[in-house]
């Protein structure tokens, strides 16, 4: 009986609530990835998991994990509720400031979601291999993206609707663009609710 609903529940398709939970987890490793990718915290602080069809690599520093945890947590109510619109991974130099990277995901939310409770026509399996993509790119910038030479740290910037409550220990931030930046347009996925579009923009080389 129990295999006969999980079949059940996988034709179903996807929910709103499906929906922010799927987005809101691949924010999760996607943030993971490039904090590992770009040598922002040490290689040793993360450990091997199965996800997607691939091995991703997660922080095991327990700050960072809890801090990560939150703001999924966070970004799940937001998606749900169809109140978000970008969540932005800056990277900067620790000792002149500068912003060396922006990693910018713009979600779109197909808000009629809200009032139509019947699930979408899309199996997880079929988002999932389109999430796999994108992770794999974000993979594959190192082989393009500038060496980060200084040691450096990340801040995340998450737009949200102008009227929305925002948690006590968030704190309002500029949009911390980048001077004479290249940008490169990235894989989207689509769970047919949410859109996210990836994009990633670094410094170039100031060589003439």
């Amino acid at each position: 009986m129990a295999a006969q609903q999980q079949l059940g529940r996988e034709h179903q398709g996807i929910t709103l609530r499906g929906s922010a939970e799927l987005v809101a987890e691949f924010f999760s490793y996607g943030i993971n990835s490039i904090l590992y990718q770009r040598g922002i915290y040490p290689p040793e602080t993360f450990t091997r998991v199965q996800k997607y069809g691939l091995t991703l690599l997660v922080t095991t520093d327990p700050e960072l994990a809890n801090y990560l945890n939150n703001v999924t947590e966070q970004m799940k109510e937001w998606l749900y509720k169809c109140t978000v619109q970008r969540l932005v991974v800056v990277i900067s130099s620790i000792e002149s400031s500068e912003v060396l990277e922006r990693w910018q995901f713009d979600i779109e939310c197909d808000k009629t979601a809200k009032d139509d409770n019947g699930p979408r026509e899309k199996s997880q399996k079929a988002i999932q291999d389109e999430i796999r993509s994108v992770i794999r790119q974000i993979t594959a910038t190192v082989t393009f993206l500038p060496l980060l030479e200084s040691a450096c740290a990340f801040d995340l910037l998450i737009y949200t609707d102008k009227d929305l409550a925002v948690p006590e220990k968030w704190e309002e931030s500029g949009p911390q663009f980048i001077a004479n930046s290249e940008e490169v347009r990235l894989r989207s996925f689509t769970t047919t609710i949410h859109k996210v579009n990836t994009t990633v923009a670094y410094k170039k080389d100031s060589v003439p």
